[in-house]
C-alpha cells in the first residue's frame, strides 16, 4: 500500500479559505471511469486532478472548501481487495479532524462492495463518507461524472443538528424528524 503522505490539492470553489462555517470536503479518488478522460485517440486515460476545476467549472459556483486526494495508481474497482478498503479507512482517519464530509470516487463495479466494507470499518463515524462514481467520463457527451459528483459533495456538506436513525418508511436516512 501507498503511503499515506498523499499531497493534497486544493481545488478553487465559492468559499474564501479563511471562512470556517463552509463545510470542509476531502475528495478521494481511487479508480473509475469518474476519473476518467479520453485522449486524442479516444482512449480512456486517467484524468490530470490538477486540471479538474476545468472539467468542471460549476465547482467554482460551491460554497464549500474541496480538498483532492488521489492515489498514486488508480485501482481497477474490478480488482479492489480488503487491503485497499483498510487503505481507504486509514486515509479517512488520517484526515478526519481535518475535514466535515470525504467523497470517494470510485468505480461502480465494486463501490456497493466497497461502500458495505467501510461502513463497518468506520463505524460510529461522525462525518459522512459518501460514494459515488460514473458510467461515462468527465468531459465526454452525456456525461454523468459531474451530476454524480456535485450531488456527492452536497450531501457530503450537509449538516443535521443531532441526526438519529430515521426509519420511516420511505427512507433510509438520518434525520432530526422523520
Amino acid at each position: 500500500m501507498p503511503d499515506l503522505d498523499l499531497p493534497l490539492l486544493p481545488l478553487p470553489t465559492r468559499a474564501e479559505p479563511d471562512n470556517t462555517a463552509a463545510p470542509r470536503l476531502l475528495i478521494i479518488y481511487t479508480g473509475g471511469t469518474v476519473g476518467m478522460a479520453v485522449n486524442r485517440n479516444g482512449e480512456l486515460v486517467p484524468m490530470q486532478f490538477g486540471r479538474l476545476d476545468r472539467k468542471m467549472p460549476e465547482l467554482a459556483r460551491l460554497p464549500f472548501q474541496l480538498s483532492l486526494l488521489s492515489l498514486p495508481a488508480p485501482i481497477d474497482s474490478s480488482n479492489v481487495t480488503p487491503a485497499d478498503w483498510l487503505f481507504l479507512a486509514q486515509i479517512i482517519g488520517r484526515h478526519y479532524a481535518d475535514f466535515d464530509g470525504f467523497v470517494v470516487l470510485h468505480g461502480t463495479d465494486t463501490m456497493a462492495y466497497s461502500a458495505a466494507a467501510l461502513s463497518y470499518v468506520l463505524e460510529h463515524l461522525g462525518k459522512p463518507v459518501v460514494f459515488t462514481g460514473a458510467q461515462v467520463p468527465v468531459g465526454a457527451n452525456r456525461s454523468d461524472a459531474q451530476r454524480n459528483l456535485i450531488t456527492a459533495l452536497e450531501i457530503a456538506a450537509a449538516r443535521h443538528p443531532a441526526p438519529t436513525p430515521c426509519a420511516c418508511p420511505r427512507c433510509a436516512c438520518f434525520s432530526t424528524t422523520c
